[in-house]
């Protein structure tokens, strides 16, 4: 039996640094769409020079560029990708065997989520990372839906599980890791400010002891040394740091009047 055509979306912004790689590990595939929004860098000379298919634009939604992304996709089966993202062998063995008889209409796809060269196996979740994504799906069955930070995104259909996995490597170092924590906890910010959201003190303090425990205890950050705690905290953080800047965002908007 032949295997059904697969298209590699890869949805980035100024990452020259970890597309060619990203690009590379995906040659396989039948199809790469690369949706570059806003991008000032080298990465769609990049992405054309590996033979991808390049979308350029502005899309401050991200739901916009991914619902897109999607849309200009030909193959029936859709593997989504950030830059910083790889497909590793063994997903390629799954890929191989899943679009000769597939037997779902979406797959949970493992991560290997990585803090430099490190492979961190514990910890992740909530607020910090994940340690699995729906990222292959056939053409129709997946939906981007509004918000900046953990936006919802449906599903119809079969769901599935591959053990292959990707190789995600998600912050250079501890730096990088809190550089991120406060982006998202801006976009957070903004969206709650969208929806006239404010989350009560009491629940925020809940909430950092809560997830700090979840993700160093529950998840098993301990095993990690300080990587686990540096997650651990951007998980009990996030909730703390969006509540700051919702109020400084307000307090800004009063002042302006």
């Amino acid at each position: 039996m032949s295997r059904e055509t697969l298209s590699v979306l890869i949805v980035a912004r100024d990452e020259e640094s970890h597309l060619p790689a990203c690009l590379a590990s995906a040659r396989f595939a039948d199809e790469i769409v690369v949706v570059l929004d806003r991008s000032s860098d080298r990465s769609a000379e990049i992405a054309r020079a590996a033979g991808a298919v390049v979308v350029e634009g502005a899309w401050p939604a991200e739901c916009d560029r991914r619902n897109l992304g999607i849309d200009r996709c030909n193959g029936p089966w859709i593997l989504e990708l950030d830059a910083d993202e790889r497909v590793s062998p063994e997903l390629r063995a799954d890929l191989d065997r899943i679009l000769v008889t597939p037997d779902a209409d979406y797959y949970l796809v493992p991560f290997h989520n990585h803090i430099g060269d490190v492979w961190v196996r514990y910890g992740w979740g909530a607020y910090n990372g994940t340690a699995a994504k729906r990222a292959l799906f056939r053409k129709g069955r997946k939906v981007w839906g509004a918000g900046e930070i953990h936006p919802r995104i449906s599903f119809n259909g079969r769901g599935g599980q591959l053990t292959g996995h990707i190789d995600h490597f998600v912050d250079r170092d501890s730096a990088a890791l809190f550089a991120r924590l406060d982006r998202y906890a801006a976009a957070a910010a903004r969206d709650a400010i969208a929806k006239n959201e404010t989350p009560r003190t009491a629940t925020t303090i809940r909430r950092f002891f809560s997830r700090f425990l979840k993700s160093y205890w529950s998840r098993k950050g301990h095993r990690e040394g300080w990587r686990g705690v540096c997650l651990a905290l951007f998980s009990g953080l996030y909730p703390v740091l969006t509540h700051i800047k919702i109020l400084e965002l307000r307090s800004r908007a009063r002042s302006a009047e």
